[in-house]
């Protein structure tokens, strides 16, 4: 199921970063309009409007939105190690607000393909039949899921990267750009691969990968 939203439907961005920014330019070429944005920054500094978007404040300003007709934007980006994103949506969805699946027109999914609540689906991604995406998940620009792939919830796949099918990733990995998994393999949640990094044995949840030297290392994410 695509939980996704359909044109001209009102959102609000949360955050104002990179990652928001290509956020903005993908609802704007798929028809979708902003009717305003938080960030507490932009708030702090007076900030009236952002890309042409009126800033409404920090995220306080939500207290009053109808959770039944607006639909948030997750703009703030995942990077190896932080936790910022998914505590965000976590928070919000539990206090009644819905996060739409966003799909760049220029994307392509399968049909019958999985998204849960808040996928991001970039320009150039391609995510192929039979693969589910768990809640809050980025599949970034020019990344490539293949068939039969299972992606858990609040994780990135950076741009570029490759999974062949079969592949499995735990909730919370960070897949690094330009990487491939192998099919059928397993990351465990949290884990962390590398830019560049090749997988092709099962990496434990938690570890890390890295990408030149292929050098594999043990380590907690701190989240």
């Amino acid at each position: 199921m695509k939980l996704s939203v359909a044109p001209s439907a009102h959102l609000i961005m949360l955050g104002a970063g990179g990652h928001a920014s290509v956020l903005h330019a993908l609802a704007l070429a798929a028809g979708h309009h902003f009717i305003g944005i938080c960030d507490p920054e932009l708030a702090r500094d007076g900030v009236r409007f952002w890309k042409g978007i009126r800033v409404l404040g920090d995220d306080s300003a939500l207290a009053d939105i109808d959770r039944a007709t607006m639909g948030l934007v997750n703009g703030i980006g995942q990077v190896a190690g932080s936790s910022a994103r998914q505590l965000v949506f976590e928070r919000l969805r539990k206090a009644g607000f819905s996060f739409p699946v966003l799909i760049h027109p220029f994307a392509w999914v399968a049909d019958g393909v999985k998204l849960k609540h808040g996928v991001q689906v970039m320009a150039g991604a391609i995510i192929q039949p039979d693969s589910a995406i768990g809640e809050n998940t980025i599949v970034n620009t020019k990344a490539s899921v293949d068939h039969g792939c299972v992606i858990g919830g609040h994780v990135h796949i950076a741009p570029g990267a490759t999974l062949c099918g079969g592949v499995t990733v735990g909730d919370g990995a960070f897949v690094g750009a330009g990487s491939t998994l192998v099919q059928n393999v397993f990351v465990g949640g949290e884990a962390v691969v590398g830019a560049g990094a090749v997988v092709i044995k099962d990496l434990e949840p938690g570890s890390k990968l890295i990408g030149a030297s292929m050098r594999r290392t043990s380590m907690r994410v701190n989240r």
